[in-house]
Parts: structure tokens; sequence; C-alpha cells
């Protein structure tokens, strides 16, 4: 008996005092209007202009976290705050399981989740914590090359003969350090062209993004790189931010809070494009971890984050990982979000990277997105050298400099176009596969597929998006027109659906299976056809 009540103390010990991770969400921000009313106290004039031109209305998401709540929360006993989201409400804590389960009796706490999936049905013992490096790995090789082959394979080289490289257009991008950025030949043309906006260490807690890591230098380096007849980057021209937000000493989900975070300020920052080749699935501690079956586009905290962001108006693109010969080889998060343009890998003949990670996601969506250039990529390292290494992490920076080029030649088009257009131009738009996605994208293609979309609209025809779709499609009306009536078919010609909408009405595809559809769209005596895809 006295050993059975030995062996209950030291469960409830380890219960009580090991330090866990946790959100803490509010259930509301009792000031919000007053910064609706005000929105230039939230957000830059930039990030304002970004969502009139995409019809995107502010909501109480973008008001920040009521501050008397964080400092409760930060005076609460044996509390750590660690990073905080004002598009999820909530706060990212470290405490023991007793100490954070104590603020669940705070009158403004809707909710606690524990990363540590168990603690949230019930108590268990701690698992043995085992060190996991959940960072996107590199082979580098330090032959010199240049970065011919993996422009030229988008096509992207016919942008940039078209004076699109970016200008005008903001990345953000979110990795681990970017080491010696500041002093290094391939960045000069960065720096001495002002397209260095500014960066935040999240982990750190302070500015200093220039001496922690070299990853971050390398995928840059994808973008922004510029060494003439060695190295250029996709988006030459683009302006960056730089964000830290992956501590490389430990894998712990407080990563993908600083993650939220960075993206939060890209947003109020007015940024475009969202770049990452970060991914979380293990953790030091496996009772954190996720397993396959939670990569259904929205349960990650990461993932929740990145389609806010693209709810804002932004693009998000993330590597799909490096684990297709192993185990567990899906993407992970936030690459598996609904929302995210997961980049996987090609080889320099546009064969499948054995590394990639395949998918599709555990709901059945289409995964990766897109495939670039991954083995072999030419790049600098922190000495300024110019050599190739291997990873998702590089054929994902390729394809952000690429989208964000290709944005800028046709600024009229929301982020959802654009990443249309992107798809549509892939070479498996039609037949996506499990590797590859929907494929290599054409961006030359690409400019011709939003070319005829602009000529529909001129010439008095119905704009059907998004294509591919997930949820949902709607119909753009021409001038002049009040209803019509959508049918869908399958591949066998037979109707599967019919209702008449409005313009812009999202019509539901949830029940529909995976695959190609037709659609015939007649209003009076216009008829339209077309193909959509259902992934």
């Amino acid at each position: 008996m006295k050993k059975l009540l030995l062996i209950a103390f030291f469960l409830g010990s380890l219960l009580g005092y090991a330090q866990e991770d946790a959100w803490v969400y509010f259930n509301d921000k009792p000031n919000a209007q007053t910064f609706l009313d005000n929105p230039l106290t939230m957000l830059t004039q930039r990030a304002l202009d970004r969502r009139t031109a995409q019809c995107i209305a502010l909501t109480v998401s973008d008001a920040p976290i009521e501050q008397s709540y964080v400092n409760q929360i930060t005076a609460a006993q044996g509390i750590q705050v660690k990073a905080q989201s004002k598009w999820l409400n909530c706060l990212h804590i470290r405490g023991s399981f007793a100490d954070i389960q104590s603020l669940i009796g705070l009158p403004f706490v809707n909710h606690i989740k524990f990363a540590n999936h168990s603690l949230n049905a019930k108590m268990t013992r701690p698992k043995a914590i085992i060190p996991v490096n959940k960072q996107m790995d590199v082979q580098t090789t330090f032959a010199y090359g240049n970065s011919t082959n993996q422009v030229q394979m988008l096509n992207a080289h016919l942008l940039h003969q078209q004076d699109y490289t970016g200008s005008g257009k903001i990345i953000a991008v979110l990795d681990s350090g970017f080491t010696a950025v500041n002093t290094i030949i391939p960045f000069n043309r960065m720096f001495n062209n002002g397209l260095y906006l500014g960066g935040y260490n999240y982990v750190g807690g302070n500015t200093d993004v220039f001496s922690t890591h070299n990853h971050g230098t390398m995928t840059l380096s994808c973008m922004a790189g510029f060494v003439d007849g060695q190295l250029v980057g996709t988006a030459p021209d683009a302006q960056y931010y730089l964000f830290i937000t992956e501590d490389v000493s430990s894998e712990n989900p407080v990563e993908e809070s600083y993650w939220v975070q960075a993206a939060e300020e890209a947003d109020r920052l007015g940024v475009d494009v969202i770049t990452t080749s970060l991914g979380y699935f293990g953790y030091d501690n496996p009772s954190y971890s996720y397993t396959y079956a939670d990569m259904t586009g929205n349960k990650a905290f990461a993932s929740q984050g990145a389609n806010i962001a693209f709810s804002k108006g932004m693009i998000v693109i993330a590597s799909a990982g490096n684990t297709g010969n192993t185990v567990n080889p899906h993407i992970g998060v936030p690459a598996e979000a609904t929302h995210v343009l997961a980049v996987g890998s090609v080889q320099f003949d546009e064969n499948y990277s054995a590394f990639s990670s395949i998918g599709p996601s555990f709901d059945g969506r289409v995964k990766p997105d897109v495939m670039a250039k991954g083995q072999s990529a030419t790049l600098s390292n922190t000495n300024g050298a110019i050599v190739t290494a291997s990873g998702t992490s590089f054929s994902c920076p390729i394809m952000a400099g690429a989208v964000t080029s290709f944005w800028q030649a046709i600024p009229w088009a929301t982020n959802q176009q654009v990443v249309d257009f992107v798809k549509q131009s892939s070479d498996r738009f039609t037949s996506p596969t499990n590797q590859y996605g929907y494929g290599i994208p054409d961006f030359q293609s690409a400019l011709s597929i939003a070319a005829l979309s602009v000529n529909d609209a001129a010439l008095g025809r119905f704009l059907v998006y998004p294509n591919p779709s997930n949820e949902f499609i709607a119909a753009s009306f021409p001038n002049g027109f009040d209803t019509a009536v959508l049918s869908l078919y399958n591949n066998l010609g037979q109707m599967i659906l019919e209702q008449e909408i409005i313009s812009n009405q999202q019509l539901s595809i949830n029940h529909l299976t995976s695959g190609m559809y037709y659609y015939k769209i007649k209003s009076n005596s216009l008829v339209q056809s077309g193909k959509i895809i259902k992934n």
C-alpha cells in the first residue's frame, strides 16, 4: 500500500512541477472597436491598401490582444508568457500543469490547449524527452555553379526579361537565422538598393538576425542573392523582412507561436508574400508531436495562423519537407495548411527528389501543391561562396521569389487568383500526383492564363474561382448579369449539381470527391463551359 501511495505521489509531482507548453485562449477583445475605428494604430497604410485592393474587410482578429489579460496571465504564479497571437486571441505559455490549469478559473479565459495532447483529456505521466532535429536538413557541397537551371525550369527568367523581378513587392522570410547576410557579397545588391526593410528575432527577443544561424542565409540567397554570372535569385528586386522563429537549440511548439507572431507582424507591415523553409511534425517531447491524422489543414497552431495570413491577403509558401524516403513521408505543418502553397523538390531534369515529402494531406487534399528545383540548388553560404545544397528548404524560396515576381506582373490580381494561375500553369494540373502535386509551374504560361482572365472580364465572360478548389466555387459576373444557373458534371457527363447563383456566391463542393469536373454557366443567352479541379 505504501509503495502504491509513493508511486501516486511521484506521478503527481511530475504532473505538478514538470514544465509544459500550452496556449491560453481568451473570450473576447473588449477594446476591439476602438482599434477598428482607428486602423492605423494596428496596421500600416500599406497593409490597409493591400486589403482594400482585394476587398478584404478589417475584423476583430486584427485588433490586439487585451493588454489587461496579458498582464494578469504574466503575473500568475509559475507562468511564463513565451509568445502571443492576436489573430487567434491567445498566449503561448509555459509552466507546471497545475499552474496552467488554474488559469481556467479566470473569467476572461475561454479555454486552454496543452501542446502535450494527452494532457487535454487527462493527466498522464510525461514521456521521455528525446532530442529531435526537425529543421529541413540540407546536404551542402562546395562546388561552384550557377542558377540558370533552377530559374529557367520555372520560366522565371522570362519574367525577369520583362522586368518583373519582384520590384514593389515585399517578402517576409521566416527562418532560423541569417548569419552574415549584412556583410557578404551575394547580398550587397540588396543592401545597396535599400531592399532590406528590417527584421526581428522572436526566439532571442531582439533585433539581431545576422549572427544566429546559417539556414536563412541560404534560403534568402535563392530569392535575393546576386553575383553576376554565378547566382541570380528569383526575386532580386523585391524588398525583404527577416524574422527568426526557429530555435535551433531545441524543438518545442513555442516555435509555432513565434511563427504566427511573425506572420502577424508581416501582415501589419504590409507584406505580400511569406516564405518559410521550416516544418513542424516531431518535437523533443513526443507528447507534443503530431501524427499524420493531424494533417487536416487547420488543426495545428501554425497552420491556423498561415490560413489566417492568407485571409488577410498574403500568399504563404512553405517547404513540403524532406521526409519522402522515411517512415513518415508526408508533408508537415504549416505546408499541410489549406491555404499554403507547399513546394516539393525535383532534380535538374525535373524528376522527383527521393527526399521530398509527399501527399496527400490526411483529409485527401493535393499536397505538395507545386514543385521546383531543390536537389543541388545553387545558393550562397555564410562565407559568400556560391555552392549547391539540397532540400525543399531551397525549392520553397526559389518558388516564392518567382511567385512574387509574377504577382508584380499582374498587380490587379488577388492572392487567390495568383495561386490559382500558378497551379493552372503547372505541368500536372489535370492529373496531380502524391509526389508532384500539380507539378512544375510555367510562369510564362501563368502570364497567358492571367491575360485570358482579364480578357474574359472585358469580353463579358464569367470567371469561375478558385480553381483548383478545396471547399467551394464561385463565379464573378460580367456587368449586366444578376443571376445565372451553374451546373457541374462528372467525367461521365452526368449532372451532379445544379443551382441558381448570384455573382461571387459561394457554392459548397465539400461533398464531392477529388478529381476533375466540368461546369456550365448559363444566364439569358450567354452559355459558358470549362473545367474545375476539386482537391
